[in-house]
């Protein structure tokens, strides 16, 4: 894809960081671009920055049971990741993390439920969305 493309084809982006649906956009988007890189020491980062320690000690244990990535919920890297507000109440603002594995009419898809804290703004739980 050459500038030309991306200028032709890119919408505008933007964020707050008093909202917690941008805050989960910009940790998937960021956390996916470092486990591509292979920088592993950055997907560490990114975690203690934007997750719960209790949320990060369930996806370790996650991770050594299910031997896969817990935020991703697979071994590979998506080819692309989309976030979506679905709910909030109680404290907390749930969105629709869909996540791209390759490409074309064969590309699959894996959806995940991320619940945030609004006191914090700190992702607190990822699960397999219903009906996933």
């Amino acid at each position: 894809m050459t500038d030309t493309d991306i200028a032709a084809g890119s919408a505008v982006r933007s964020g707050s960081p008093d909202s917690a649906v941008d805050r989960v956009a910009d940790f998937y988007g960021a956390y996916i671009d470092a486990v591509d890189d292979g920088t592993d020491d950055l997907g560490d980062q990114l975690r203690a920055h934007y997750l719960t320690e209790d949320l990060r000690r369930r996806l370790a244990a996650w991770e050594e049971v299910n031997h896969a990535d817990g935020v991703l919920r697979a071994q590979d890297v998506p080819t692309r990741w989309q976030v979506a507000y679905h709910d909030s109440g109680a404290g907390h603002l749930f969105t629709t993390v869909t996540l791209t594995w390759g490409s074309g009419p064969d590309a699959g898809h894996t959806r995940l439920a991320v619940q945030s804290d609004l006191s914090t703004r700190l992702i607190s739980d990822i699960e397999d969305a219903p009906g996933a």
